[in-house]
């Protein structure tokens, strides 16, 4: 099984970078080894097609768009009326050069990041068109005016539309400022889709509207199947060091290339499989999130009551929370008692659920793998309506407090 060892340093990573770029049986044997349960519907989808000599996926076009930013005179034009267009200069946004050290592939992936397209997206340009509905479901622009998430591109048949980009979901605003890596919990991904057939009359399914209408700010339903299990936007900070990706951790991250194909794959996949981004790309893009940190915190030395909320999460949590991050290795769902529907669903059930890991969690709300939780301060209250995850819940007020002290520290 094609494992790396931790600590992946970036003498490591640039000695993985050919292997990843080159080697198809490389790349599938990654791919096989890294899904979590191979029967569900994303694992059963990428070994139909992935990693295939001179067959399935391999054989789709490698698309590398010509993009242009959109900032606030562009927004500005299209809530006046004015069609998307690709600014005259624009040029695809990879030159076809392979990045020559780690910084030049770290700056490629943020390239990727913000604007390589997952899709077409009707839905945020009609947001885009209402400065009031923009502004409702979290569409904004940083402290530049641009409006990060957002795209305008020229589709495989030449048309000019706009697209999202990881962005989208992971990089909030904070009065403008943007912290790259934070889940956009503003973000209602569900009231911008309802908006839009609102508005149009386009037809949508009642049951689908009733789905949509659920999710709320900060969570999304996108995995393949009818189940109605949205999970809460997830922090891209120490994916590095995380041993398994996703909420029911559909993939151990065995090696760097296994978050590489997830990329890869998620833009080929969500691209309608019409294209597949050049591998460089998605190589880039795993080490732009492999870069990303959080902001800092002042360091302070413990309080009394942040000191013994560090002793009763060593005693409650640290058996999950284990790991640097203070994550840790997926555990059975059954064991959580949290809603079972995305753990045992056919997208990417495994019966798991990963500890979500802890970094900066004060501003991390809401919590649990579904967003149902809105403080921690209920997440470990015993008289807590939502089931599950009651680690915690029967300390005393006093215990109860001091490990929220001492978590909004970590």
């Amino acid at each position: 099984m094609p494992t790396l060892a931790k600590p992946w340093t970036d003498a490591v990573l640039a000695a993985e970078t050919e292997r990843y770029l080159t080697d198809a049986t490389f790349r599938r044997e990654v791919l096989e080894a890294s899904l979590t349960n191979p029967d569900n519907v994303y694992a059963m989808t990428r070994l139909s097609g992935y990693g295939l000599e001179g067959r399935g996926w391999e054989m789709l076009p490698e698309w590398t768009p010509t993009t242009t930013v959109i900032d606030d005179d562009y927004v500005a034009a299209l809530q006046s009326g004015a069609p998307v267009t690709i600014a005259a200069h624009a040029e695809p946004l990879w030159d076809g050069k392979s990045p020559e050290n780690m910084s030049q592939w770290v700056a490629l992936g943020k390239r990727v990041f913000y604007e390589y397209p997952l899709r077409s997206e009707v839905f945020a340009e009609h947001a885009l068109r209402s400065e009031k509905l923009a502004g409702s479901i979290g569409l904004q622009p940083d402290e530049n005016g641009v409006w990060p998430g957002v795209i305008a591109f020229q589709t495989l048949d030449g048309a000019s539309e706009i697209g999202i980009t990881c962005a989208l979901c992971h990089v909030s605003l904070d009065e403008g400022s943007s912290i790259v890596g934070e889940a956009r919990r503003d973000l209602d991904y569900g009231e911008m889709r309802l908006a839009y057939y609102r508005d149009t009359g386009a037809t949508l399914a009642e049951d689908v509207r009733a789905r949509m209408s659920r999710w709320g700010p900060g969570r999304a339903d996108i995995t393949q199947d009818d189940d109605e299990d949205p999970v809460a936007i997830v922090d891209l900070w120490g994916v590095r060091d995380h041993e398994y990706l996703t909420q029911s951790g559909t993939i151990h991250q065995i090696h760097p290339a296994a978050l590489a194909i997830r990329q890869e794959t998620q833009l080929l996949h969500a691209n309608q499989e019409r294209i597949r981004p050049p591998r460089e790309l998605a190589w880039a893009l795993a080490m732009y999130v492999y870069s990303l940190t959080p902001p800092e915190m002042q360091a302070a030395p413990l309080t009394a009551a942040e000191t013994r909320g560090k002793e009763l999460f060593s005693q409650h949590c640290n058996h999950c929370h284990r790991d640097k991050n203070h994550g840790g290795l997926p555990v059975a769902a059954a064991s959580i008692g949290t809603d079972p529907v995305l753990a045992n669903g056919s997208a990417r059930g495994t019966g798991l659920y990963r500890p979500t890991p802890l970094t900066r969690v004060a501003n991390a709300a809401p919590y649990l793998h579904d967003g149902t939780v809105r403080t921690l301060e209920s997440l470990l209250d015993a008289k807590r309506s939502i089931p599950g995850h009651r680690y915690g819940t029967k300390l005393p007020k006093a215990d109860r407090d001091a490990l929220v002290a001492f978590m909004e520290t970590l």
